[in-house]
């Protein structure tokens, strides 16, 4: 599409909304002050460089085997790049701690430091990036047996709390250096495949190592702690030690930031009915938005009803300053950069048609006892010419608008992943 047909779709687009009272540049004005962290392990199905022939546990899994898997710092790197350039507008990197810069040594994870990720905060500084940090409690040998922070064995959980302490630190650093608060993800992958009669005992000691956990208290303008649940894992199916209901009532309690991953509650069950829950309770929420598919949680982000959802409650909770949104989700069997671009720009589409919503209008009709005129209006928002408001965006910031970024994409298979 040209620039010319860009731009006179996007005025006509633009009176399109004036006619309904609302105003087309500062709802892009709000789109671009919503940065994106993209998940780095997309690159290399969750492979990391601590030991890159470990096999991946912990109740999750990556599927398919798709050419040119990242396999290097710097490819990952490359591949990140390549999908931000793809990308409207300025967005944030995910790392895992296994993810560090290990000089081809073996650092196990109670011993990670900072300087393991010096390399990866200096190219963040370079590129003009903010990071974003988790902690890595799966693919161990001391979570073998399915329990880290929780395990009945107190070496394995003083392992593990060491672990996310030095991780805290190091998110605190990354924060510090770089100007920008880093989000700190916890996620463990405790649980049992069969039945458990220690269901209280298990919380009892993930309780216990996370209240030890903090009590090293970091600055909250450098960095700022989240944990995260989940209903189930692979081979974990019959229990969760980390379940919704013990975060929420760990972060309500103690004031720490509850992610909410859109792939780690039942498949009829949606966070975005969640997030106006939680702001009453906690400042802050953090969002991952994947896309969960019968058993799996980690599938790419499409523009589906649920992420419209979750951009529109978003918005409506007057929340954009108080929910962080990250991607977690892994797909080997497609171009792995096609994947982060596909999923990055669906849930800016998803924000941007939030964006658009005449809520004052809608609030009015509600708060009148107009519910047809409120569905009626709902429903038009559905096909108004937000695509085009979409495209113009792309064009302003200087990224391929449309479905032409295939093709750049396949350009970038054929001369450098279709290579490794």
């Amino acid at each position: 599409m040209k620039d010319t047909q860009i731009i006179q779709a996007f005025e006509n687009a633009k009176a399109h909304y004036a006619e309904i009272g609302i105003d087309v540049d500062k709802a892009l004005e709000q789109l671009d002050k919503l940065p994106i962290s993209l998940h780095c392990w997309q690159t290399d199905d969750v492979t990391g460089f601590e030991n890159p022939d470990g096999n991946l546990t912990g109740g999750i899994q990556a599927t398919g085997n798709y050419p040119g898997k990242a396999s290097t710092i710097e490819q990952v790197r490359a591949d990140i790049e390549k999908a931000m350039s793809l990308i409207p507008g300025e967005h944030r990197v995910n790392l895992h701690a296994f993810y560090g810069d290990f000089g081809g040594k073996l650092v196990d994870r109670d011993q990670i430091e900072p300087k393991h990720f010096q390399s990866w905060i200096d190219w963040a500084k370079e590129k003009g990036y903010k990071l974003d940090f988790n902690c890595t409690c799966f693919s161990h040998d001391k979570s073998a047996d399915g329990f880290t922070l929780s395990s009945p064995d107190p070496k394995i959980r003083q392992f593990w709390i060491e672990h996310v302490i030095r991780c805290r630190k190091i998110a605190e650093e990354m924060g510090r250096q770089l100007g920008s608060k880093c989000m700190h993800n916890i996620w463990i992958p405790d649980g049992s495949k069969d039945l458990t009669v220690n269901r209280l005992q298990y919380r009892q000691n993930l309780k216990d190592s996370l209240d030890k956990i903090f009590e090293y208290k970091t600055n909250d303008a450098y960095m700022k702690d989240c944990i995260e649940s989940k209903l189930f894992g692979v081979g974990l199916e019959s229990y969760t030690v980390g379940s919704h209901e013990f975060y929420m009532g760990y972060g309500v309690k103690n004031n720490v930031v509850v992610t909410l991953d859109s792939g780690h509650f039942h498949p009829t069950e949606v966070i975005s009915d969640k997030i106006s829950s939680l702001l009453l309770f906690l400042p802050e929420v953090m969002l991952h938005v994947s896309r969960g598919v019968r058993w799996d949680s980690d599938h790419v982000v499409i523009l589906s009803e649920e992420l419209l959802a979750i951009a529109q409650e978003i918005v409506r909770a007057n929340a954009i300053d108080k929910v962080h949104i990250g991607l977690d989700y892994f797909d080997a069997s497609i171009n792995r950069i096609g994947a982060y671009v596909i999923g990055v720009r669906a849930t800016q589409k998803a924000l941007l048609q939030a964006l658009l919503e005449p809520i004052a209008t809608l609030r009015q009709y509600e708060a009148n006892g107009q519910n047809f005129e409120r569905l009626a209006l709902l429903e038009e928002g559905k096909s108004m010419p937000w695509g085009d408001v979409f495209n113009y965006y792309c064009m302003k910031k200087g990224v391929i608008a449309g479905e032409a970024y295939i093709a750049d994409i396949q350009k970038y298979e054929k001369e450098v992943t279709g290579n490794r």
